[in-house]
């Protein structure tokens, strides 16, 4: 908001995609949708939650990540019919040991950290189409995906679901469940499915999911930040296609999107004073 000099007064939806984030529920949180007023925030949306085995150990071996995945869609099937998912890359980078161990740390959940993390759901659809199973630096798996779309031609997306909160007087968040998107993705690897088409459809499925939470939250404004929006094909996509739906879109121009940017927002929160909640998350 100040990199594009937004007034705290007029409220926006802020698409908040990184990695690693403290949440204020003691989660870990990465892929929000929140509402921004000049008093503070409301986390209005937000992924699908899912368990990093291994916790920190997941970001440096997003294979445990995709094993994550898989494991919240199918439960203990993945490893009792092991064979069902013996093609996909992932499952071949452990031995029936790890996976066993995997299983154990799943199903007991021990050291498991929740999160709602776009960056670790772009990790884990890295490993499943095999395109990164260990990580060098911060962000390889993720940048190799959007690498993997090499111009791909397609404006296809996979289906996702909005979870609406049972009771609306809670102010509970639309959680966006990612689970028909995974199984639609391993249709595709079935189907020999190219990578660079895969991964396309999956970031052209996440600018369909911003979309349809905007409609859902009824904001005109949206800011797009956090490390996700370095990606360039989900950016200038994602702003095409807001400005195409009569939304007003906001992007980094001079600041930081990612972590280099948080010190300017915590600045201008405290001139505006803005709530402790906020100052808090903020830290």
């Amino acid at each position: 908001m100040v990199d594009n000099g937004l007034d705290l007064n007029e409220p926006v939806l802020g698409v908040a995609w990184d990695g690693t984030g403290y949440g204020l529920d003691g989660t870990i949180w990465g892929g929000e949708f929140l509402n921004i007023t000049h008093t503070g925030f409301e986390r209005v949306a937000h992924l699908r939650t899912f368990p990093l085995p291994g916790s920190d150990r997941a970001i440096k071996e997003p294979n445990r990540i995709a094993i994550a995945l898989l494991y919240e869609i199918y439960g203990d099937r993945l490893f009792l019919e092991i064979r069902d998912f013996a093609h996909l890359p992932c499952i071949k980078s452990f031995n029936s040991q790890e996976l066993n161990i995997l299983h154990r740390v799943l199903n007991k959940d021990l050291n498991a950290p929740i999160t709602s993390s776009m960056g670790r759901l772009f990790d884990g659809i890295a490993s499943i189409l095999g395109i990164r199973q260990r990580v060098s630096y911060e962000g390889q798996p993720a940048m190799e995906l959007e690498y993997a779309i090499a111009n791909f031609p397609t404006d296809k997306a996979y289906s996702f679901e909005l979870i609406l909160p049972l009771n609306t007087a809670t102010n509970a968040p639309v959680v966006i469940d990612w689970g028909v998107i995974i199984t639609e993705i391993l249709t595709d690897v079935i189907n020999q499915i190219s990578t660079a088409e895969i991964s396309t459809k999956f970031h052209n499925t996440l600018i369909e999911i911003i979309i349809a939470v905007a409609k859902q939250i009824g904001r005109k404004q949206i800011v797009l930040t956090g490390g996700c929006w370095q990606n360039k094909y989900l950016t200038e996509k994602a702003i095409a296609l807001l400005k195409q739906e009569n939304f007003v879109p906001y992007w980094h121009h001079q600041i930081p999107g990612n972590d280099g940017g948080i010190a300017v927002g915590q600045i201008m929160a405290a001139l505006k004073g803005a709530s402790p909640q906020l100052l808090a998350f903020s830290l």
